[in-house]
C-alpha cells in the first residue's frame, strides 16, 4: 500500500470542500505517478471529490477502473446517491444493474437511492424487481427502505402493492403515513385518504404531534389546528407544540387562551386547582391543595405566595416564600432565572442573595443574566467571586458564560486564559459552544485570522454556528474578502440558510459594492430561499400586539405614525444620523430612511408611548436581531422621552445608553 495513502485522502476531501476540480485532476494525476491510485481508500476519495464537483464522468471512469475485488458497496451507494441527487435517474438504475453484473452485495442503503430513481420515473417493473432483491437480502425489515418502497408504489399508482408493504412494517413514522395518504389523493381515492389520515391519529398520538409541530414550524395555524381538533387524545408534547406555533406567529392572546384551555383539560390539575382557589381568594382550600401536591414547581409556589399577598397575609406569603427557597433550590434557581431573562437583575439578586443555599446552577444563571443585560464585567466577577467564597465548581455552561463574558467586555487575553484553564485546571474537554465563543471574541476583536485559524485547527468538523460568527465578525470589519470565503462555507452546510445570504450582503453594502449585493440577493431568491420576515412584540393593558415593517394594520396606525414623525423631528435635533448602508433597496437616500422609520420595532415603540403605563419598563420583543439603525434610535428615544426601553434579549436603554455597551 503507498505510505501517503492518509496525506492523498485528506488533499483530495479538502478539493472536495472547495469544489476544486481542476486541482482534483492534478492531484489524481499524481496518483498515477506514485502508484497509489490502486488504493481502496484514495479510490473512495476520488469519485467522491468528482462526484461533489459535479464531474459524473471522471467519477465513473475511476470507478470501472478500480480492480472489482476492491470496488466495496460504499462507493456504489456513493455514486448512487450522487446520480439521484443530480436527477439523473436512468443512469442510477443502469449503475444499480451493472453492481449487480459485478456480484457486489447491496446493503439498505444501496436500496434507497435505486427505489428513489424508480419513483421518479415511474418506473414499476425495475422498482418491482428491485424489490425482489430486497427480500432476497433480507433488507425489507428497514425502515428507510419499507418507506422508499412504499414511496415508489404509490408513484407509480399501485396502492395495493404500496399497502402489502405499509401493513408489514414493524414500525411507522409520519413519513410512511404522509406518502400513503398522498398517494390516495394523487389516485384520487380522497375517502380513503381520510380514513387513514383517522387511523393515523387514532393509532399514534406522536404522528399527530409530528404534523401539530411541523404545521406550526411553517407558520401554517390553520393546519395545525385542523389536526390537532381531530387527534382523540392530546399530551403536553401536542399542546406546547400550538402553543409555541402561536408564540411564533405572533398571536400571543391565542397561545395565552390555548395555555388556559390547556390547564383546564387536567394537565396539570392540582397546580390548577390551587391557582383556581388563590384567585377566588379561598387560601385554606388552596392550601389543603397544596399541601397534597407532592412534586412542587416554581408556578404552583408563587400562585400561593401571591395568592397570600392578595389576601393581605404578607407575613404568610414571606414564610412560604423562605420555605420554598429551604426545600428546593431549584425553585430559586428558576425565579433567578426568570427575572434574568426579563431583565429584572435587580429582583434576580434580591432572590439570589436570600437563597440559603446555591449550586453551580445558580451562580451561572446569574452570570448568564448579566450576560443578557450586557454586563461582561459583571458576570466575570460573579465568576471569581463564586470561586472564592463558596468554592463552587465551575461546568461547561460556566464556561461558556464566561467566555461570552469576555467578548461583551472585550478582554480577549482574559478570555483566552479562560478558555486554557477550562482543560488545564477543571479538566473540562472544550465543545463547539466554547469554540464559537472564542471565534467570536477573536473575530469581534478584529483577529479575523486567528479565529479563522482556530476553526480550522479543531479536533472535531465545525457547523455552522461556527462559521456564523466568523461571518459575523467580517462584517462588523468589512472584510469582504474573508467574508466571501467564509459565506461559501456557511452555504455548503446550509444552503437554506438565509442569514448567510443576508450577513455576505451587509459585508458587499458596508464596502460599498452594490453589484455583488444585489448579486448575492438575486442567489437567494432563484434558490427559493426566503427570509424570516421580522415580527415585534409589545404587550399594553393585557393585550399583546404584534408589527411587521410598514405595517398598515393596526387600528391605531395614524397615531403611531404621527409619534413616529414627531421622534424623528426631535431626533434629528438631538444629532441622530440614520444608518443607511445596510438598506439594500436601489432607492434614494430619503426613501431609505423612510423604511428605516417603519421597521416594526419602531412602530412597537411608539405604539407603546401613545398607550403609556407611567412608571413601568416599556418592553418589547423580537425574533431576530435588531438593525444597527434601530439600536442607535432606541437609545436616542430612551434619553429624549425618559423612559427604559427593553428590547430583544433583555437589552436595556436608559438615558440614552443601552446595556449592551454596544455590543449587539
Amino acid at each position: 500500500p503507498c505510505s501517503q495513502t492518509l496525506t492523498f485522502a485528506g488533499v483530495l476531501n479538502s478539493c472536495a470542500g472547495l469544489g476544486a476540480l481542476g486541482d482534483s485532476r492534478i492531484v489524481h494525476e499524481q496518483l498515477i505517478r506514485t502508484g497509489c491510485n490502486s488504493d481502496i481508500f484514495v479510490g473512495n476519495s476520488l469519485v467522491d471529490v468528482y462526484a461533489k464537483c459535479g464531474s459524473l464522468e471522471d467519477a465513473l471512469r475511476v470507478l470501472k477502473n478500480m480492480p472489482s475485488q476492491d470496488v466495496n458497496v460504499f462507493s456504489w451507494n456513493r455514486r448512487l446517491a450522487r446520480y439521484v441527487k443530480a436527477g439523473q435517474h436512468e443512469k442510477t438504475i443502469q449503475l444499480f444493474q451493472e453492481m449487480r453484473q459485478k456480484n457486489i452485495s447491496p446493503n439498505s442503503f444501496t436500496f434507497v437511492p435505486v427505489l428513489n430513481a424508480c419513483a421518479s420515473l415511474g418506473a414499476l417493473q425495475e422498482g418491482r424487481q428491485v424489490h425482489e432483491q430486497i427480500i432476497r437480502s433480507g433488507c425489507e425489515a428497514d425502515v428507510f427502505v419499507g418507506c422508499s418502497l412504499v414511496d415508489m408504489y404509490a408513484k407509480c399508482r399501485h396502492m395495493k402493492d404500496a399497502w402489502r408493504v405499509f401493513k408489514n412494517m414493524s414500525s411507522r413514522d409520519v413519513v410512511v403515513w404522509n406518502t400513503m395518504i398522498l398517494g390516495h389523493v394523487k389516485c384520487g381515492q380522497g375517502r380513503k385518504a381520510l380514513e387513514l389520515f383517522q387511523q393515523m391519529l387514532q393509532e399514534d398520538v406522536s404522528v399527530g404531534n409530528s404534523l401539530v409541530n411541523m404545521y406550526a414550524k411553517c407558520g401554517s395555524m390553520e393546519d395545525a389546528q385542523r389536526v390537532f381538533l381531530k387527534m382523540p387524545s392530546r399530551d403536553v408534547v401536542t399542546w406546547t407544540a400550538m402553543i409555541l406555533g402561536h408564540v411564533k406567529c405572533g398571536q400571543g392572546q391565542k397561545a395565552l387562551e390555548l395555555f388556559r384551555q390547556m390547564r383546564e383539560q387536567d394537565i396539570f390539575v392540582r397546580s390548577s386547582l390551587v391557582d383556581m382557589y388563590v384567585k377566588c381568594g379561598s387560601m385554606e382550600d388552596a392550601q389543603r391543595v397544596f399541601n397534597k401536591i407532592p412534586s412542587r414547581d416554581v408556578v404552583t409556589w408563587t400562585a400561593m405566595i401571591f395568592g397570600f399577598v392578595k389576601c393581605q397575609q404578607g407575613q404568610k406569603a414571606l414564610e412560604l416564600f423562605q420555605q420554598m427557597q429551604h426545600e428546593d433550590v431549584r425553585v430559586g434557581n428558576s425565579l433567578v432565572d426568570m427575572y434574568a431573562k426579563c431583565g429584572s437583575i435587580e429582583d434576580a439578586w434580591r432572590v439570589f442573595n436570600k437563597m440559603p443555599s446555591r449550586d453551580v446552577v445558580t451562580w451561572t444563571t446569574m452570570m448568564l443574566g448579566h450576560l443578557k443585560c450586557g454586563q461582561g464585567q459583571e458576570a466575570l466577577e460573579l465568576f471569581r467571586q463564586m470561586q472564592k467564597e463558596e468554592g463552587v465548581k465551575p461546568n461547561d455552561i460556566t464556561f461558556v458564560c464566561l467566555l461570552s463574558a469576555c467578548g461583551h467586555a472585550g478582554l480577549v487575553d482574559e478570555g483566552l486564559r479562560c478558555f486554557t484553564s477550562m482543560s488545564t485546571v477543571y479538566k473540562i474537554s472544550a465543545k463547539l459552544e466554547h469554540y464559537t465563543c472564542m471565534v467570536d471574541l477573536l473575530g469581534r476583536s478584529g483577529r479575523l485570522q486567528e479565529a479563522e485559524n482556530m476553526i480550522q485547527a479543531l479536533p472535531f468538523r465545525p457547523d455552522v454556528a461556527l462559521w456564523m460568527a466568523l461571518l459575523g465578525a467580517c462584517r462588523i470589519h468589512a472584510n469582504v474578502e474573508m467574508g466571501e470565503r467564509i459565506a461559501k462555507r456557511v452555504l455548503e452546510l446550509e444552503p437554506e440558510n438565509a442569514s448567510g445570504y443576508v450577513l455576505l450582503s451587509n459585508i458587499y453594502a458596508a464596502a460599498g459594492k452594490r453589484d455583488l449585493c444585489k448579486n448575492v440577493e438575486w442567489q437567494r431568491k432563484e434558490r427559493g430561499v426566503k427570509k424570516q420576515p421580522g415580527r415585534t412584540w409589545i404587550e399594553v393593558n393585557n393585550e399583546v400586539h404584534t408589527f411587521v415593517v410598514d405595517d398598515q394594520e393596526h387600528p391605531q396606525i395614524s397615531q403611531i405614525h404621527a409619534q413616529l414623525k414627531r421622534l424623528s423631528g426631535l431626533m434629528h435635533d438631538a444629532g441622530y444620523v440614520p444608518v443607511t448602508e445596510f438598506v439594500l433597496h436601489d432607492v434614494e437616500e430619503e426613501s431609505k430612511v423612510f423604511h428605516l422609520c417603519h421597521h416594526s420595532e419602531k412602530l412597537a415603540i411608539a405604539f407603546g408611548l401613545i398607550n403609556p403605563d407611567h412608571g413601568t419598563p416599556l418592553r418589547i420583543m423580537k425574533n431576530l436581531q435588531v438593525c444597527e439603525d434601530c439600536h442607535t434610535s432606541t437609545k436616542f428615544i430612551s434619553k429624549l422621552v425618559g423612559r427604559t426601553i427593553m428590547v430583544r434579549d433583555a437589552n436595556r436603554f436608559q438615558d440614552g445608553v443601552c446595556s449592551c455597551m454596544d455590543y449587539w
